[in-house]
C-alpha cells in the first residue's frame, strides 16, 4: 500500500481523445486496492474500458460516477491508511462513502414493492421515498428503463448506494416467477443489458448456458463463452433504425472532421506478392512443428509499412500548428473490424520487432479488439494506420486517414495477374495498394517513393522476417 498520496488520473486513449465519462466506480470510497486492481469503467469515443490502479492503497474519488471529464484530470486518490486527500487538507468537501442504502420506503412508510411490467418504461426516479436523491448510474437507469423496473425498488452497491447496471440485473434475477420480466421472443431469460451485449458480441443467446435463476443469462456467461468465434447472426435487418450514438457517432464525427480539416489524395499502386506467397508458402511446412505464428499476408504487409516508414519519415508524422512535426518512433496500428465500428489496436515500435513477432502481436490484439478485452495502452499512440479489406474481395479503396496522422495504407485482395515475358504471359499474384495521404504534410512524388519502397520490400520478403 502507497505511503503517500498518488493520485488517479483519467487516462487518454489514443492521440485525439479529448474526454472520457466514468460510467462507474468498481470500488467503493474508503476501499483498499492492490496495482492492477480494475478500478472504474471508463466510457470513450472508441471503447468501454475497465481501468486498473497503478498502484495500491484506500481509494477516495473526487468526481462522481456519471462525469465527463478531460483526459488527463485528477479524478480521485490512492492514500495510505489515516491519510487525508490533499483536498481535504485545504478545506474542499470530501465525498463520502455510506455503504447500502437503507431499504427504500414510500410516502406512507411501507417498503416500496417492484413496478414491473406496467406497461410502459419506467422514468429514472431522481430522489426516493425519504425526499433524498436516488443514484443510479446511466446504464442503470437505461436497463431499469428498458425492463419497466422502479429504481427505488433495487438497493444499490457502488459508491455511496449508488445503483448500478448490474444491481437492476440482479433484482431482475431475484424477481418471484410471477414478476419475472417477458421472456424475449427466442425464448432465453435475460436481461436487456445481457440481450445488448450478446448482439453487440454477435453471440446467440440460444447457446449460451445462463447460472442464474431459473436458468437465466447473465453478464458474467456471455463472458465465458467470447472465447468462442464470434457469430456474426445480429446482422441489422431492412427497416431497423441504428442509434448514431457510441462508437458508430464516433466514427462519424472524426471521419468527417478527418476530411474537412485535410488535404487527402489517394494512390493506386499494384505490387508483386509471387514471393511473399512463395516464403510463406515454406514456412508452414518448415514451422509445422513450431511454436512460431505463421505470418499472413498482413503480417508482411504491416512489417513492409513499417521499415518503409524509416525510409520515408515524412509519412510518419503529424500536423501541428507550428508545423510538420516528425516522428521518432514507428507505432503501427491496423484497422479491426467489430460489432458496431471498428477500433485501431497499436504495435509498438514495429521497426524493431521480427516478423513472428509482430504476427503473434497482431493476432492477438485483432482477438483482445473483437472480443472486448482491449486495454486502452493498446489503442494508444498509432502514428501510421494499415487497414485491410482483402477479405472481402476489395482491390481497391481509399481509406480516410485517422486524424494524428498524415497517412494511411489501404490493402487489397490477392489476384492473378500477368506479366509478359518475350511476348508469352506469365502468371503472378498481385494486390494494390492505396495509400491515402494529407496533402499538406506530403506531396504527391514522395507519396509515390513510399509505396514503391513497400514494393520492394515485398519483392524479397526475407528481409522482413528478421
Amino acid at each position: 500500500m502507497t505511503d503517500v498520496a498518488v493520485e488517479v488520473l483519467l487516462p487518454k486513449i489514443g492521440l485525439t481523445m479529448q474526454e472520457g465519462t466514468i460510467d462507474e466506480w468498481l470500488v467503493p470510497t474508503g476501499a483498499a486496492v492492490a496495482e492492477g486492481d480494475a478500478l472504474l469503467r471508463l466510457a470513450t469515443d472508441k471503447v468501454d474500458v475497465d481501468v486498473e490502479a497503478e498502484a495500491g492503497g484506500l481509494f477516495h474519488p473526487v468526481v462522481a460516477a456519471g462525469a465527463t471529464v478531460p483526459a488527463g484530470a485528477l479524478i480521485g486518490w490512492l492514500l495510505a491508511e489515516g491519510e487525508r486527500p490533499p483536498e481535504a487538507a485545504a478545506g474542499a468537501p470530501m465525498p463520502t462513502s455510506t455503504g447500502a442504502l437503507p431499504a427504500l420506503t414510500g410516502t406512507g412508510g411501507a417498503a416500496a414493492t417492484p413496478s414491473v411490467g406496467t406497461g410502459g418504461a419506467a422514468a429514472a426516479p431522481t430522489v426516493n421515498g425519504t425526499g433524498g436523491r436516488l443514484l443510479s448510474s446511466p446504464n442503470a437507469r437505461r436497463v431499469a428503463a428498458a425492463a419497466d423496473v422502479d429504481l427505488t425498488a433495487v438497493r444499490g452497491t457502488g459508491p455511496a448506494g449508488r445503483i448500478v447496471s448490474e444491481d437492476v440485473e440482479e433484482f431482475l434475477a431475484a424477481l418471484p416467477g410471477d414478476l419475472v420480466v417477458p421472456v424475449p421472443p427466442d425464448g432465453t431469460p435475460s436481461s436487456p443489458l445481457v440481450r445488448k451485449l450478446a448482439k453487440e458480441r454477435g453471440i446467440d443467446l440460444s447457446e449460451v448456458n445462463g447460472t442464474g435463476p431459473g436458468g437465466r443469462i447473465r453478464r458474467s456467461d456471455l463472458d465465458a463463452v467470447t472465447e468462442a468465434p464470434v457469430r456474426r447472426n445480429a446482422a441489422p435487418q431492412p427497416g431497423d433504425v441504428i442509434p448514431l450514438t457510441g462508437m458508430r457517432a464516433t466514427i462519424a464525427r472524426r471521419m468527417h472532421a478527418s476530411l474537412q480539416e485535410m488535404a487527402q489524395l489517394t494512390h493506386g499502386y499494384e505490387v508483386r506478392m509471387d514471393a511473399v506467397v512463395s516464403l510463406r508458402d515454406r514456412l508452414k511446412e518448415e514451422w509445422a512443428d513450431s511454436e512460431l505464428p505463421v505470418p499472413s499476408l498482413n503480417d508482411f504487409l504491416l512489417k513492409a509499412a513499417a521499415l518503409a516508414l524509416r525510409e520515408h519519415p515524412l509519412l510518419n508524422a503529424t500536423v501541428r500548428e507550428d508545423g510538420i512535426h516528425l516522428l521518432d518512433g514507428v507505432h503501427l496500428g491496423f484497422a479491426v473490424a467489430v460489432p458496431g465500428g471498428l477500433m485501431v489496436p497499436v504495435i509498438e515500435d514495429a521497426v524493431a520487432l521480427p516478423l513472428p513477432e509482430i504476427a503473434r502481436r497482431s493476432r492477438a490484439l485483432a482477438q483482445a479488439a473483437r472480443e472486448g478485452r482491449i486495454s486502452p495502452a493498446q489503442l494508444e499512440g498509432a502514428t501510421f494506420t494499415v487497414t485491410s479489406l482483402g477479405g472481402y474481395g476489395v482491390d481497391f479503396f481509399t481509406p480516410v486517414i485517422n486524424p494524428g496522422n498524415v497517412a494511411i495504407l489501404g490493402v487489397g485482395r490477392l489476384r492473378d495477374g500477368v506479366e509478359w515475358v518475350d511476348d508469352r504471359p506469365l502468371r503472378t499474384r498481385v494486390l494494390t495498394l492505396s495509400l491515402t495521404f494529407d496533402h499538406r504534410a506530403v506531396d504527391g512524388a514522395p507519396a509515390a517513393e513510399y509505396l514503391r519502397t513497400v514494393g520492394e520490400l515485398l519483392s524479397k520478403p526475407l528481409r522482413l522476417l528478421v
